[in-house]
Formats: structure tokens, C-alpha cells, sequence
């Protein structure tokens, strides 16, 4: 299942299509596991490059969270499992911090995440 949401993502980051990841997502039919999909989302900004995949990934979350695919509780879980790993992350990507802050941001201003999961994110 988490393989099918990171090559959902993948997908959505190759073609942008914001409609055809939601229909992917629904079709899945696993509500329960959408915080693997938040997860999946920010690892990959985190590992990618570029000011590109944030924006597109700050959309496509925007999306599902409006359309109600994503709950408040899915979105935080999948956040605060990064945040939890994040120091392990930022081993691996040594930028992952300052890109989770802007992300964070980014999330925050677009309405996705609430005030309280802005502040969780663990300081430099």
C-alpha cells in the first residue's frame, strides 16, 4: 500500500495532474492509511530538489484536504511522523530541516495544517 501511495506521487509529480492522484487516492480505498500518503508526500520534497515539488505537493495536499479525502487527523499524523524523524532524515539530506520549515510554512498559509502542527515543527 505505501508503495502504491509513493508511485501515486510520483506520478502526480511527473504529470501534475492534481485530479487524476485524488481519483488514485480514492480508488484505493484505504481512508484509514492516508497519513502514509502525507508521509510519502513530504519525504519527498524533503529528499527532491528544487522549489517545484514543494509547490506541487502543497497543492496536491491543499486539494485532498478541501475535498475532505484527507482529515485533520490524517494530515497531522503523517506530519508528526516526519517531524519525529527528522533528525534521522536530516543525516541522509542534510537540508531536510530548512526545507521542512519552508514546506511547513508553505502548508500553513495555504490552510492545510493548523496553527498548533506549524508550531510542533521541531526548531533548527
Amino acid at each position: 500500500l505505501a508503495a502504491q501511495m509513493n508511485l501515486l506521487l510520483r506520478e502526480y509529480l511527473l504529470s501534475g495532474e492534481v485530479a487524476e492522484a485524488e481519483r488514485c487516492l480514492r480508488e484505493l480505498e484505504v481512508p484509514h492509511f492516508h497519513h502514509e500518503l502525507v508521509y510519502e508526500a513530504l519525504l519527498m520534497v524533503l529528499e527532491g530538489s528544487g522549489e517545484a515539488p514543494v509547490s506541487m505537493m502543497v497543492t496536491l495536499l491543499k486539494v485532498l484536504w478541501e475535498t475532505g479525502l484527507v482529515t485533520l487527523d490524517q494530515m497531522n499524523r503523517g506530519f508528526e511522523r516526519v517531524y519525529e524523524e527528522l533528525g534521522e532524515l536530516s543525516l541522509d539530506v542534510p537540508g531536510a530541516q530548512g526545507v521542512l520549515e519552508r514546506l511547513v510554512e508553505r502548508c500553513f498559509a495555504a490552510g492545510v495544517i493548523t496553527r498548533a502542527l506549524r508550531d510542533a515543527c521541531p526548531p533548527r
